[in-house]
């Protein structure tokens, strides 16, 4: 097993950016440590005006920048202290030829995508198609078990922390999470150019949806071993990884679904909901923290193993000392304390992510047939002044509570579905059935298995009743108040049925569908 902890000293530094900005406190730590600097052009010119030596790369390589600065980097003296391997033979080679080991290279690419977005002619864009500055980062990414790759402005600050804490060396698994980053740059950027093309290629296209946004992050595999996967986009904007190891294909739909749940409940007082492939098989609110969780667990324990548990506060010591004797996959919370997190450490493979806030995106897109489809995500919240009473008999104030809880629930889980709720807690989902009577037999059976009694509980249906069969079976099981979008051409059979029982059945006029 390679040891990840090995360093590598930083002796020699590449450096050729386009941007300059915030490259100083960077060049300033690799001068501090008397770290040989070469750069080119104006990023030479930069480096002299802070006041630091610098070598120019033409000095290495014997020449100029030429055909309008297209080519100043690619050449074997550069690649070659690139790409060397630091064994004897490789070494010898560099010696052989007289050419320096360059172990930091550091480079941002030139601005296609925002040059694209400004509305740039194509002689304009095709001039921002970096040629050097991609090869470089891609032979140094290739090499990082010996070089360090800073790909991009936003690595700058890490880089300087890594030299800080590592007497001016880096070990190999920050050199490795280096490369993972400039290959999702890199991977973005093709994306990003071979995006302009097909839509120069498409006449009769008016947008074209690039392959990739933002940098990529390789998965294991996707939802099974034999399927490979990347994730396109910007992890660390949605939430912090704060311990554990990489999160999967499966975990991140999970945690996407876990967290547009308890966004739902960010205000609420402390909540937590629990997440299994995608559905809610457990929420509730209570005074604490803990008694939140313990109510939301006991929904549906056995659902829970390996499930994701996310909560809408800190995490406190009783809620880690509860949530670490349930194997489970992710915990998601907006701050943990400090014995708590020592606590949830404990699990070495449990992953612990931090969430600054609770924001959604508001678009959704999901790939079919090689395209993408776009919508709006469904941010609706429904609240009292969208209910209208359809029934001879109102909901009481405490029922209203538990239908308007019963409807976030249920809008988060899968077509067909139903959730039963009772003070502020799921006591049973039924989700992803075919009808909607399957879906509220599931939810009675799992209530009855867990030995919750319905008598008093209200229901939420994600659409409509096109029948009154699921108002009947409901007032067998003891429910008195039950809350739909209302819209079917027989919503008078189902209000007939809610009234021969007695059930407050309230209107919210928003079909929540998740397919």
């Amino acid at each position: 097993m390679a040891d990840t902890t090995r360093k590598r000293p930083i002796r020699a530094a590449l450096i050729s950016v386009y941007d300059k900005a915030g490259l100083e406190p960077l060049v300033a730590a690799l001068a501090e440590r008397d770290v040989t600097l070469y750069s080119t052009g104006g990023t030479l010119a930069h480096i002299e005006s802070l006041g630091h030596a610098v070598t120019s790369v033409e000095s290495i390589t014997g020449y100029p920048s030429i055909l309008d600065g297209r080519v100043k980097t690619l050449h074997p003296a550069v690649f070659g202290g690139i790409l060397a391997r630091r064994d004897d033979d490789h070494l010898a080679e560099l010696q052989q030829h007289r050419l320096p080991e360059i172990d930091l290279v550091v480079v941002d690419l030139y601005p296609f995508r925002e040059t694209v977005a400004a509305g740039g002619d194509e002689a304009s864009v095709i001039e921002k198609i970096d040629i050097g500055g991609i090869s470089l980062i891609r032979a140094a990414a290739k090499n990082y078990r010996d070089v360090a790759v800073v790909p991009t402005r936003e690595a700058y600050a890490d880089v300087v922390e890594m030299l800080r804490g590592g007497d001016g060396a880096l070990t190999l698994e920050q050199r490795r999470g280096l490369a993972l980053r400039a290959f999702g740059e890199s991977a973005a950027y093709d994306a990003a150019i071979q995006g302009y093309f097909a839509q120069r290629a498409s006449a009769d296209r008016d947008v074209i949806e690039p392959v990739a946004e933002g940098p990529v992050t390789p998965l294991r595999y996707g939802e099974n071993p034999h399927q490979g996967a990347s994730f396109f986009g910007d992890l660390g904007g949605a939430f912090r990884q704060l311990h554990g190891k990489q999160l999967s294909f499966n975990n991140l739909v999970d945690v996407d679904a876990a967290l547009g749940l308890i966004a739902e409940f960010a205000d609420d007082d402390p909540t937590a909901v629990v997440i299994k492939h995608t559905n809610a098989c457990g929420t509730a609110t209570r005074a604490s923290l803990a008694e939140a969780y313990e109510a939301a667990l006991a929904a549906d324990p056995q659902s829970a193993f390996g499930g994701i548990i996310a909560f809408n506060r800190t995490v406190d010591d009783a809620t880690a000392a509860a949530v670490n004797r349930l194997f489970c996959e992710v915990v998601i919370a907006p701050g943990y304390g400090d014995k708590a997190l020592e606590t949830l450490r404990s699990k070495k493979n449990r992953r612990l992510l931090l969430v600054d806030e609770f924001a959604r995106p508001a678009q959704q897109r999901r790939s079919l047939f090689g395209g993408t489809l776009v919508q709006d995500a469904d941010l609706r919240r429904v609240g009292i002044d969208d209910l209208e009473v359809m029934t001879a008999v109102a909901p009481s104030p405490a029922q209203v509570a538990d239908l308007l809880y019963a409807n976030l629930c249920v809008k988060h889980l899968k077509s067909n579905a139903i959730a039963l709720v009772r003070d502020r807690q799921l006591l049973a989902m039924g989700c992803g059935q075919t009808s909607r009577v399957d879906a509220l037999e599931q939810a009675i059976a799992k209530a009855r298995r867990f030995e919750f009694e319905l008598e008093g509980a209200a229901m939420a249906s994600e659409a409509f009743f096109p029948f009154p069969d699921c108002v009947e079976i409901a007032a067998r099981a003891g429910i008195t108040s039950i809350i739909q979008p209302g819209g079917s051409i027989k919503d008078a059979d189902s209000v007939a049925a809610a009234d021969d029982a007695g059930i407050a059945m309230v209107r919210s006029g928003v079909r929540h569908f998740k397919h």
